[in-house]
This record gives C-alpha cells, sequence and structure tokens, in this order.
C-alpha cells in the first residue's frame, strides 16, 4: 500500500512538473483542421504511463528487462516524435525493435516464422491503431482504464502478471485522467503515452492468452479494433490516403459532425468494451465459449457497428472533411 500510494504522489507530482515544463517550453498540441479539440493543451502527458511502468521495474527487482527495454524505446522515440516529427520509416523500425524485445521477452521469437509475421503484422496494427483512437479528451485513459480492470480481475483468478504492474499503471491512467478527462483537456496523452499503453496493453494481452490458452480474450480489444479497420476499409474505398491525418473515426463523427462531448463518446466507447469483457469472461466461465460463439460474437458486433456507422453516416451533413 504504501508503493502504491508514493507512486501516486510521485505520478501526480511528476505530472504537475511535466505541464509547468511544457509550457515554459511550448510543447503544445495545437488544433488544426483534422483535430477534434479547438484549444490549445499540453502534448504528451501520458509519459507518465511509461514512467508508471519503469518505478514497477526498479521496486520489483528489475524483472522482464526486454518487454521494459522495447517500451522505454518505443516511449523515447515516441516522444521525440511528439517534440518533433520524425519520419515514419524511423518510428516503424523502433516499432519492429521494441516488439521484437517483447517477443524475445515472451520467448515467442522460437515460432515458426509462419506464425511469428502474423504475430508482428498484429503487434504493429495494434500499436498504431491504438494511437490513432486518440483523438478525444479521455478516450485513451477511460478504454485504459477498462483493459487494465480486466487483466486485474483476471488476473486474481490466474496469474499472468505482476499484479503491482497492473496497479502503477491504472494509478498512471487515474492521475492522466485528472489533467486529460475533463471538457477541454489539460493535457493530450501524445505519442509517448499513446503508443506505450498500447505496447503494454499488448504484452500484457499475449500473456493473458498464452496462460490459459484461451484466444477468445482478444475480445477485449474489439472495440478498437472494429474502429479501426473499418475506418481503414472506408478510407480505402473513397480512395484516400489512408496514412495521412483524417477525423473518418466513428469516435471522430460523433464527437465532431453530431457534436456529442468527448467525454459522452469516450465514456460510450469504454462502457461497451466493459459489457463485451463481461460477456467474455462470463461464457468462458461457463465453459459456454467456443469458436463458433466467439466468431458469432464478432459477426454479431462488425453488424452493429456497421448499422451504427451508417446511421451516424446518414445524420452527418458532411461525415468527412478531407
Amino acid at each position: 500500500m504504501i508503493l502504491y500510494l508514493a507512486s501516486a504522489i510521485v505520478l501526480l507530482a511528476f505530472l504537475f512538473l511535466y505541464i509547468h515544463l511544457a509550457e515554459r517550453y511550448q510543447i503544445f498540441d495545437r488544433p488544426n483542421e483534422r483535430s477534434s479539440h479547438r484549444g490549445v493543451s499540453i502534448r504528451g502527458g501520458g509519459i507518465v504511463f511509461p514512467l508508471a511502468a519503469l518505478l514497477w521495474f526498479v521496486s520489483h527487482g528489475f524483472a522482464l528487462p526486454w518487454m521494459i527495454g522495447g517500451m522505454l524505446l518505443v516511449a523515447a522515440v515516441s516522444f521525440a516524435d511528439d517534440l518533433r516529427t520524425l519520419r515514419g520509416s524511423i518510428r516503424f523500425l523502433v516499432q519492429v525493435i521494441a516488439v521484437s524485445l517483447m517477443l524475445l521477452q515472451l520467448e515467442f521469437l522460437n515460432l515458426p516464422w509462419y506464425l511469428i509475421i502474423p504475430l508482428y503484422i498484429i503487434i504493429l496494427g495494434w500499436i498504431n491503431a491504438f494511437n490513432f483512437m486518440d483523438g478525444i479528451n479521455a478516450i485513451t485513459p477511460f478504454y485504459s482504464l477498462v483493459a487494465l480492470g480486466s487483466f486485474l480481475f483476471l488476473n486474481h483468478r490466474q496469474t499472468f502478471t505482476s499484479p503491482p504492474l497492473l496497479i502503477l499503471l491504472i494509478i498512471a491512467v487515474l492521475a492522466f485522467s485528472f489533467f486529460n478527462a475533463r471538457r477541454r483537456a489539460r493535457t493530450f496523452a501524445g505519442d509517448v503515452g499513446s503508443i506505450s499503453m498500447a505496447y503494454l496493453l499488448a504484452f500484457l494481452m499475449i500473456s493473458l492468452v498464452a496462460a490459459p490458452g484461451r484466444y477468445e480474450y482478444v475480445l477485449f480489444f474489439i472495440v478498437y479494433a472494429l474502429d479501426s479497420v473499418f475506418t481503414i476499409l472506408y478510407r480505402l474505398f473513397r480512395r484516400e490516403n489512408i496514412f495521412r491525418a483524417h477525423r473518418s473515426h466513428l469516435y471522430q463523427w460523433l464527437s465532431n459532425e453530431l457534436r456529442w462531448p468527448h467525454l459522452v463518446v469516450a465514456a460510450l466507447y469504454a462502457v461497451v468494451q466493459l459489457l463485451i469483457n463481461v460477456l467474455t469472461v462470463t461464457l468462458i466461465r461457463l465453459e459456454i465459449m467456443n469458436l463458433k460463439v466467439f466468431l458469432a460474437i464478432i459477426v454479431v458486433f462488425c453488424l452493429g457497428y456497421l448499422v451504427l456507422r451508417s446511421m451516424v453516416d446518414k445524420r452527418c451533413r458532411k461525415p468527412d472533411q478531407v
């Protein structure tokens, strides 16, 4: 308990200090025509996420060194990108190295190449999808809290990772929420926050899936996955450059075109994902979950997402401003 209290104080103090320094050195997130916010905010407040993992690393015997090393590597490059835009090739190369360190920690690098390659694609896709979803106030901390809380609940039943790591990350997200989950955010996570959190969540998910051998737990990420995949397909259908900034995600339509409050949209995404997590855990516990049920859940939510997106599209006078 003392560790958690001290960590909460350290993380909050660090955030206050970071915001002060960011204002002094003008580390700002300035809105443009593709942004979902209007006021100038501090960029990079999500730096407390890798800091929390680093606190755990130091206080718990330097465990999981390869994973922590990969996280620090991707966090450092992402923070540099927040300060000054880096070339995409540099960011991608660093992410590949970081994922390699993660897989080394998990002892997965000895898997056959036909399993390793899809694993790289999935992890890198998840990291960048999570980063793209960080576009409105509170969506990153709310969604992260649902994921971390679900992991913590399952970890009590079958240990697959360090409980203090999960708790320290939750504390960091709560500290960040104090500054971000507002009508007008004081700070945004930045690439350093969103990519670091995505990296950590990917590691935790793989650890969870590998422990009991239940692939169905990937449904814990289905809301972000659906919005990311269908947004890419939507933009490809419109022959847009999918690597350019845009406002085509469903959450962006809800926030920008329908003018829903950011906190409402963020809470909606988090609550829907929480309900899916509860359903997934319940079906597994009742031994009802199997491949057919798993695929049926995906199909149902895909159809539900498409129906909702179509309804929102019709209500939007200009669903995408490119």
